[in-house]
């Protein structure tokens, strides 16, 4: 069992950056490859960035690559999103979350979600 608790969500202008954290509770944090989604209003959740167990595989959509990195800390049973360049179109609540591997993050056959955080971009 793996409980998510997103944080760092905020109102930045576009341009900005922001960092999101999310904290993982349970012993087996290190096991799981995590991501992040995103959902914008009126708009399906959509995949954002995933990263695998040690760190060492990242895969990001194509609307946030270069923009954002994902990273983790196994000792902090943590997972962070770093956002610059944000845009408007950024604007969503985002979601962390575990999966067995990076891909079936990919695919979002998600095995925990957190409860998300608001990212709000103004223009």
């Amino acid at each position: 069992q793996v409980q998510l608790v997103e944080s760092g969500g905020g109102l930045v202008q576009a341009g900005g950056s922001l960092r999101l954290s999310c904290a993982a509770s349970g012993r087996t944090f290190s096991s799981y490859a995590m991501g992040w989604f995103r959902q914008a209003p009126g708009k399906e959740r959509e995949f954002a960035a995933a990263i695998d167990w040690s760190g060492g595989s990242v895969h990001y959509a194509d609307s946030v690559k270069g923009r954002f990195t994902i990273s983790r800390d196994n000792a902090k049973n943590t997972v962070y999103l770093q956002m610059t360049s944000l845009k408007p179109e950024d604007t969503a609540v985002y979601y962390c979350a575990a999966a067995p591997s990076v891909r079936t993050v990919v695919f979002g056959t998600v095995g925990y979600w957190g409860q998300g955080t608001q990212v709000t971009v103004s223009s």
